[in-house]
């Protein structure tokens, strides 16, 4: 019912791009979000995806987030995963369209799962992800299907989130993220911690990406919070993504984009 009464406020406060004054959004939504043109990429991101929707092996699930509002079972079918926790076709294009469009080459990925974010981002782009998973077993799958469709320059973190975001942070420490993708906890506390954490891995033009802003009244709260930071100059909520840029050339505006 959350998520329901959400997205109506999300459509009556939305708009498309011709509710942008700002140049620097007007041209992300307009050649990037809107891009309609098929990529060579997309059908191995399909491909991968069309792998795991036919993984009938059962899986012992570790969860350290909010839990699942699908399952009931911490036993759980890799094809199911995919289906029901995984990222959308759509929402995979976009991701890969948002790597060359932002020129983004370093990527912190929170949160594996089986692997279809990461796919998405890594098909036909020339970038480095380092992509955290909590779940031993969920990430050893995302690890032998993602070598095993071609994508061999990912870098596995295995373990709880704080503790190996601290490890990167300290191994980083004059390193900078371009992307940082947060789609492992989602709850207020661990995504205003972890936001928090990740601030001095980001330079003028890095995206941060929150996964499901809008999936519980205290992930709405963690996101009006993050917008209304001193460091936060542009965000963008598209419902199911929160964009934010840290660009100081950029007066300070938030947007409600249909993606």
């Amino acid at each position: 019912m959350h998520i329901i009464l959400a997205y109506i406020k999300f459509l009556w406060r939305s708009s498309n791009q011709h509710g942008v004054h700002s140049p620097f959004v007007y041209n992300l939504v307009t050649r990037c979000f809107y891009d309609k043109k098929k990529k060579p990429a997309y059908e191995k991101i399909k491909e991968y995806r069309r792998s795991l929707l036919k993984n009938a092996e059962s899986i012992e699930v570790t969860d350290f987030g909010a839990g699942s509002r699908v399952f009931r079972s911490d036993t759980r079918k890799v094809s199911a995963i995919a289906k029901n926790a995984g990222i959308t076709p759509s929402r995979a294009r976009l991701l890969n369209r948002l790597i060359p469009y932002l020129n983004i080459k370093n990527v912190l990925e929170i949160g594996t799962s089986v692997g279809i974010g990461t796919a998405a981002m890594a098909a036909g782009n020339d970038i480095k992800i380092t992509t955290i998973e909590g779940c031993p077993e969920t990430a050893r799958v995302a690890k032998e299907n993602l070598r095993k469709h071609g994508f061999q320059e990912i870098d596995f973190k295995i373990g709880e989130f704080d503790s190996v975001l601290k490890n990167i942070i300290s191994e980083t420490e004059k390193a900078k993220f371009d992307l940082v993708y947060f789609d492992g906890n989602h709850q207020k506390e661990a995504t205003l911690s972890y936001f928090e954490k990740l601030l001095p891995t980001a330079h003028n033009d890095t995206v941060f990406i929150f996964d499901d802003i809008h999936w519980s009244a205290e992930m709405e709260e963690a996101w009006e919070e993050i917008k209304k930071h001193p460091a936060v100059k542009v965000t963008i909520d598209t419902f199911f993504w929160g964009f934010v840029f840290f660009r100081r050339e950029q007066e300070k505006e938030h947007f409600v984009i249909r993606p």
